[in-house]
């Protein structure tokens, strides 16, 4: 029972990076709004295709929540009813919850794929859950850790409806990407847990650095989403101009690149210090390799203006380096430390 807890749990693991992935999808190609609606789209379980679809139909069976657009605004059905042939606007609400009144359907598509993948990859969760009821007499944390998973997707998913009705609320953005790491360190707390290890010794040192490396990540990661905010704020401001997007940075930015140099030092520290203490923590090659290419893209975005694609690659990659970081955090702090 114990291993199949931990294939699902990694299974879990997979399934949130793959959520951050298409996530970033969505905001790479704008299609954030592609849904004004949450969690239907445009009232229906499956979105609409053209901009017919959501044209008013004389004589056509309306069901609550459905939405048609006339002239520049959204309509919404207020309840079950068939039309007349002529629009009668009291049946309808107007939209006012959100200023997004734009049918285009490849962001509607964009956008509707996100939220389907989204709740198929919660299944292998909520299986998760079951079986960790199982394993409540002998390994309590794992159920409580599946338990804080499950609440933690409920929030995200709460959330996402939210970002939605405040067409897409910087802040809001923020808090939903902070809140997948939360889900992303339960899922490793649980991995971790449902496995054996080999007793080692770990210099204090290299712990205490370790710890420290993984909290200016988690403030980097933080930083980032300000720096993003600021952004997207000056798209709103300016429009797609993107050598004037951070002409005048925020002061955010230059505490989050600033920091980066830090956060590099610290790192090569560490990857030394397992060179020479001969620790074989091989995890610690790979989070040299990630925060490279994390560099790489950070430099990039800002010395050639935002290329397609590095955006949610530098995004990506903050997650899986909070992971690695995260589980080698694990491997070190409940083991024996030397001086």
């Amino acid at each position: 029972m114990l291993q199949r807890f931990n294939k699902l749990a990694k299974i879990s693991l997979i399934c949130v990076y793959l959520i951050i992935i298409a996530g970033a999808v969505v905001r790479m190609t704008g299609s954030g709004m592609g849904c004004p609606d949450w969690p239907k789209c445009f009232g229906y379980y499956i979105p609409p295709t053209e901009l017919a679809d959501i044209q008013f139909k004389p004589e056509h069976q309306y069901k609550s929540g459905y939405v048609i657009q006339i002239e520049d605004t959204f309509y919404f059905a207020k309840e079950n009813f068939t039309s007349t042939r002529t629009l009668d606007l009291n049946d309808w609400n107007k939209n006012t919850k959100h200023s997004y009144n734009t049918f285009n359907p490849t962001h509607t598509w964009i956008e509707y794929i996100n939220r389907l993948f989204t709740a198929f990859a919660g299944i292998p969760m909520l299986i998760l859950l079951f079986v960790s009821f199982r394993l409540w007499k002998s390994k309590k944390h794992l159920t409580i850790a599946s338990i804080l998973v499950i609440l933690g997707m409920g929030f995200e998913a709460w959330l996402g409806k939210t970002v939605v009705d405040s067409n897409l609320l910087p802040y809001k953005i923020t808090i939903h990407m902070m809140g997948s790491f939360i889900i992303i360190a339960l899922l490793l707390y649980s991995i971790y847990k449902s496995q054996e290890h080999k007793i080692t010794k770990v210099p204090s040192a290299f712990k205490y650095v370790l710890i420290s490396s993984i909290l200016l990540t988690f403030l980097q990661v933080f930083l980032g989403t300000q720096v993003r905010q600021f952004v997207d704020e000056q798209v709103i401001a300016i429009g797609y101009e993107k050598h004037l997007w951070l002409q005048n940075p925020n002061t955010q930015f230059y505490v989050h690149r600033t920091l980066s140099i830090l956060v590099v030092l610290i790192n090569v520290w560490l990857f030394i210090m397992n060179k020479k203490q001969g620790l074989n923590f091989s995890l610690i090659n790979y989070i040299v390799f990630v925060l490279g290419l994390e560099v790489i893209t950070g430099m990039t975005m800002y010395y050639f203006d935002f290329p397609f694609t590095t955006q949610p690659l530098h995004l990506l990659l903050s997650a899986i380096l909070f992971g690695l970081q995260f589980y080698l955090v694990l491997k070190t702090i409940t083991v024996k430390t030397t001086n």
